[in-house]
């Protein structure tokens, strides 16, 4: 059995991660803790690469950390987001890497700052998002980072989102539908009318979105599975709306594009299937692709550049190891190691994520990812089915905290994505709608029965189901999750708890009317997204009801863990107390635990130990598998 690797090392903060290239190339920031606390550092890069030895913290954070940040153009300022206890009205501030003076640039209260757009050619200027007028909808201003000032530049017609041309002009909205879609409108210029360039369906709508403006404003790349499966990577002609298709796979949607920085031409494309595929559309990087891949044996991808596109950094993705920096000198086709994310987990044996993949009881095939203990017998283990959020989001092939906190502690971690989850073309994701509690949950039950060589239940296709496998045992298995995921651990708990032995519930909602009727300001454009993929409450109040698992709370047989952030904007504190008053009406064991100090996730350090110390305990008593002292 593998040696336990403390929770700390796995759930604790990094010890670097996330590095970016100064514009000029003259420095590396990075986020690092500081007195326990994640802020961004900086260094300076000679002749001989870092030098690690003259690093020093330039942000402040004494409270939940940073966690994004960029540096503007002019390689002087510094920018970073940060919120309140996990409210999401982010706040963005900056710190003058030359005379440390940091500031607030958008001190307003309940206002939630976006980063839109950025660009060489204009180093002290940066355009913004805020909802400060309607808490529903974004407008655009423009910052100038020498004197701090904001200038509304476009107010919001209806929008839900921006792009703006390489002259740092806006030229794109995306306008949602009543039905559900969206239509990508355009205008020539600053001050002419906006028009539709692209109608996007609602069974588009998740597959389908614009990306960039060519350098010459002519056209305009998009992601687009109108009239396909897939969402493909086409360009529009903006005169004649002509679209030509530059890269498609029929098996996954584009998850990555690498734009040439001044001509904003593709020059690759990712696909992600299993693992990470890559397409070269510029033969001239087709070198540099293959040097980079002989670097290391994870999956990369392009984190960063400088200005001149001489140096990239570049980040390895890896299953059974952290994530690895590198940067790359496109002169010397020559790659140089900066530092892993979490080195000290090369002291311990990590499992490896492993593709699978079955046949759903309505003949859907439903791809996942198996983690084992190291160096277990494979047969009737106990199991922790780990659902993701979103829903609209998958698992990948990857460093995963949780699964390999699972398999060392003696658990089969399964991930699936079940139908609903995006990557796989529309027909997949769509067949998620208006399934929350029904066909979702129903891949989540077949998992089970696959995993543990078991028939699901409501039959199977003419031809009959692959053979099931017996790596779990039946009798031992959990449902884990958070958000979406902790919505399926509740339901699986109340529609199905004779496949579990327990669930835990992270931040789930407990009812689908009140999680509706209570979403974010500023996801109420979007509402009828919701409306066409979960239920309309003004209309199916009983389908919802009926789908959510407050509705069942008294038919739930097997122990809860249920954890939420006080301050979560996206599922209300609510969710989690209706479900636990009636979980304490019907007598039902549980464990509630309520972050005062989080929102929908949990950002500090010491709350995330919390948390997993607990729900390692709790699996522990209802699984058998190993804890941490």
């Amino acid at each position: 059995m593998a040696e336990l690797i403390p929770r700390r090392v796995l759930f604790g903060n990094p010890e670097r991660v996330g590095p970016q290239l100064s514009p000029d190339g003259t420095r590396l920031a990075w986020i690092a803790p500081h007195e326990g606390v994640l802020n961004v550092w900086i260094a300076p890069i000679g002749g001989d690469g870092v030098d690690w030895s003259a690093a020093r913290v330039i942000t402040e954070d004494t409270d939940r950390g940073i966690r994004m940040f960029a540096w503007a153009h002019d390689a002087q300022h510094l920018l970073y987001l940060q919120d309140t206890g996990g409210d999401e009205n982010w706040r963005l501030h900056d710190v003058d890497v030359e005379t440390m003076q940091r500031r607030d640039l958008t001190p307003f209260g309940n206002v939630q700052t976006e980063l839109i757009a950025g660009d060489k050619k204009f180093p002290t200027e940066i355009l913004v998002g805020l909802n400060r007028d309607n808490p529903q909808l974004h407008d655009v201003y423009r910052l100038n980072l020498t004197t701090g000032e904001l200038v509304k530049e476009v107010e919001n017609p209806g929008f839900v989102g921006w792009v703006a041309d390489s002259e740092l002009v806006i030229r794109s909205g995306i306008a949602p539908q009543p039905d559900g879609g969206m239509v990508v409108m355009i205008r020539d210029g600053a001050g002419d009318d906006w028009r539709p360039l692209l109608t996007i369906s609602a069974e588009d709508a998740l597959t389908s979105g614009p990306v960039a403006f060519s350098e010459d404003g002519q056209s305009l790349l998009a992601i687009s599975s109108v009239g396909a499966d897939t969402g493909r990577l086409v360009r529009i002609d903006l005169a004649t709306g002509a679209e030509q298709v530059l890269a498609e796979d029929p098996e996954a949607d584009v998850a990555g594009i690498r734009l040439h920085p001044d001509t904003r031409e593709p020059q690759v494309v990712s696909f992600l299937k299993d693992r990470m595929e890559y397409r070269v559309l510029d033969p001239a990087i087709e070198p540099d692709l293959a040097a980079i891949r002989a670097l290391h044996p994870g999956d990369p991808s392009f984190s960063d550049h400088d200005d001149a596109d001489e140096t990239w950094l570049v980040a390895f993705n890896t299953d059974a190891g952290p994530v690895s920096y590198f940067s790359y000198d496109r002169g010397s086709r020559t790659g140089g190691f900066l530092f892993d994310s979490r080195p000290e987990l090369a002291r311990y044996e990590l499992a490896p994520m492993e593709p699978f993949s079955f046949t759903a009881r309505d003949g859907l095939t439903i791809h996942g990812y198996a983690t084992f203990p190291p160096g277990a017998d494979r047969r009737n283990l106990p199991a922790v089915l780990n659902v993701h959020g979103g829903p609209w989001a998958r698992d990948a092939w990857g460093f995963d905290p949780e699964a390999q906190w699972l398999a060392n502690r003696g658990y089969l971690c399964v991930q699936v994505n079940f139908r609903g989850s995006t990557g796989y073309g529309k027909g997949f994701v769509n067949a998620g709608d208006r399934e929350w509690g029904g066909r979702m949950q129903d891949d989540l039950s077949d998992a089970v029965a696959y995993v543990t060589g078991q028939a699901a239940a409501g039959g199977h296709p003419a031809g009959g189901h692959p053979a099931g496998r017996d790596w779990a045992d039946p009798d031992r298995v959990a449902i884990y999750g958070g958000s979406y995921g902790g919505y399926a651990s509740l339901a699986g708990a109340a529609f199905t708890p004779e496949l579990f032995r327990c669930a835990v519930d992270i931040v789930g909602p407990s009812n689908l009317k009140t999680l509706i009727e209570t979403i974010p300001p500023y996801w109420a454009p979007m509402i009828a997204q919701f409306h066409n993929r979960v239920g309309d409450p003004g209309k199916d109040a009983d389908f919802l009801w009926s789908r959510s698992p407050l509705s069942r709370a008294a038919d739930i047989r097997i122990p809860l863990l249920i954890a939420q952030g006080a301050n979560d904007p996206r599922v209300k504190q609510a969710e989690s107390e209706q479900i636990v008053a009636a979980l304490e009406n019907a007598g039902i064991e549980h464990e509630y635990l309520l972050f005062a100090d989080e929102g929908h996730g949990f950002a500090k350090p010491e709350n995330r130990l919390r948390f997993y110390a607990a729900a390692e305990r709790f699996l522990a008593r209802h699984l058998g598998g190993r804890a941490e002292q």
